[in-house]
Order: C-alpha cells, then structure tokens, then sequence
C-alpha cells in the first residue's frame, strides 16, 4: 500500500506539476471576474519557474543532501578487504528493446570499477520494477545481469536481486539474501543524493554497510552558484531533491530509517570519516 500512495502523491505534488497548475489555473481565471487573483497566481507561478527553473536554488538544496556522506576516497576503499559490494537500482531502462543508462548510471560504473579493484568481494545488485501499471518486460536486475556480464563479472559473483521496487525493499531482501556476518565489510553504491535514506534504511534493517556515495549532481564549489542553461534542467533537479525529502519524511513516519536525515556520525567530518575507514583494522575469522 505504502508504495503505491507514494507514486500516487508524488505525482500530485511534483514541484514542476504544481507550477505548472498554478499557472495554468492562473491564466483560466484571467477570463472570469477573479481578474486579480489570475494575476497574483500567474505571477507566482512565473517566479516559481525563475526561482527554481534557472537560478541556483536547486544546486544549493541538493547540495545539502550530499553533503551528509562525503565521497569515500580510493585510498579508504582500497585499505581493507571488502567482502561485498551492493549497488541500489535506479541506473537502467529499458526502450524499445534497448538497455540504456540513467542519469543515474554511475552507479553500475562504480560497482563494476569497484568489482574489479576488489575480485574477492561479492556483488549485489538490486533493483525490481518500480513503475506502477507500465513496466518494462525485464526487471532491472535481469538488465544489469547482461551488463555485468559483458564486463567480464563472473555469475557466480554476482547475487541478482529484481522483486524490489523501493530502497526499503532493497535493503530488506538484500539483506534475507547475503545474510551478513559480523565483521564483513560491505559497500554500499548508491547516488549522493539518496545516500541518507539508504543508508538509514539499511541500518534498520539490521545491515552494517559502509556509504560509497557516487552521482554527485552539485560541485560544493563556487560553479554551484551559476544558473543553469536550461529551464528545465533545474526544474528536474528541484524535482529530484523535493522527492528524496518527501521519501526521507515519509520513510522515518513509518519507521522505515533509524532518522530522519541519517548522517555517518554526530560531529565527525568527511576528512575523519576517511581517515577512519582507511586505518588497519583486525580481520574476523
């Protein structure tokens, strides 16, 4: 049920959806005796779409997101033997036939770059079918099988996960499959933007990963200030930002994440995060 009230309301209450209305219902009452309030609604519809369709805003709101978990640096990764490695779906499509990247993509490029720096680590992939009527004919688990396999990524490294439609449902039945034992090390790939709702999904779950955030849609730097080129391009990353905020809402009311902005821990910064994640540290047997 959570699921589908979540498509549905999503679709009611996108930013983009919601100017548009405005505007359009604006424009309507142009034509009757409520003259005035047309105006006043036109025109807030008009600077919602400057707002949030050309200048800053956007960046500087995603930006805050992906802020949380800072990018693990090669040198964290590469520090420890990692026993697995679990990619969230959300990368690929399907069209006319075709398997094809998302602007989401980065994520698989990750996880494979990582498959092949760690061959000793398990990979999991997973990712169902998340639309609600339309669906494409093979899950995204079945796209990335031909994928990674093309990448040369033996089967039997690879665990296939493709009945999830959701982070929560990723990271509960990624978690019945693998069955993690204490002191395995696990990644967990995913883009910036999501990384705190997966991750505090995954650790309500009970499963201890580590955040390998990839997909960075804000610089942190002084380029995230320019406007974009086009109107569009920050309509859709208003959009983005405003839903994982919604799903960060609704996943802590259902006790779906461990808080409501899950972040690594209170007061350590990304240099220490790093830092830690790149000391030695004993192996389990």
């Amino acid at each position: 049920m959570f699921f589908y009230a979540s498509k549905i309301i999503w679709f009611l209450t996108a930013p983009s959806t919601l100017l548009m209305a405005i505007v359009c219902f604006g424009a309507l009452l142009l034509f009757t005796r409520f003259l005035k309030t047309g105006r006043i609604l036109v025109a807030l519809g008009a600077l919602g779409f400057l707002v949030f369709g050309t200048s800053p805003v956007p960046r500087l709101m995603i930006r805050e997101l992906e802020r949380r978990f800072p990018p693990m640096t090669a040198e964290a990764a590469s520090a420890r033997p990692v026993d697995g490695i679990i990619v969230l779906g959300g990368a690929l499509d399907y069209r006319r036939g075709q398997m094809r990247l998302t602007d989401a993509g980065a994520r698989v490029s990750a996880a494979l770059a990582l498959a092949h720096q760690h061959p000793e680590a398990r990979v999991v992939f997973t990712g169902g079918h998340d639309a609600i009527l339309l669906r494409a004919p093979v899950s995204e688990a079945e796209m990335a099988r031909g994928l990674f396999q093309s990448a040369s990524l033996a089967d039997d490294r690879v665990i296939y996960e493709g009945q999830s439609r959701n982070t929560r449902e990723n990271a509960i039945f990624t978690a019945k499959l693998v069955t993690p034992q204490p002191g395995e090390r696990w990644l967990l790939v995913t883009s910036a933007f999501h990384m705190p709702r997966a991750m505090g999904t995954f650790r309500a779950a009970g499963f201890d990963v580590e955040p390998y955030p990839v997909d960075f849609r804000a610089d942190d730097s002084l380029d995230d200030i320019r406007p974009f080129r086009m109107v569009s391009e920050g309509l859709r990353l208003t959009d983005l930002t405003v839903r994982e905020a919604m799903g960060l809402i609704a996943y802590r009311l259902n006790g779906y994440t461990d808080a409501l902005l899950p972040s690594p821990t209170n007061g350590v910064t990304p240099a220490a995060l790093n830092r830690a994640a790149a000391a030695p540290a004993d192996r389990h047997p």
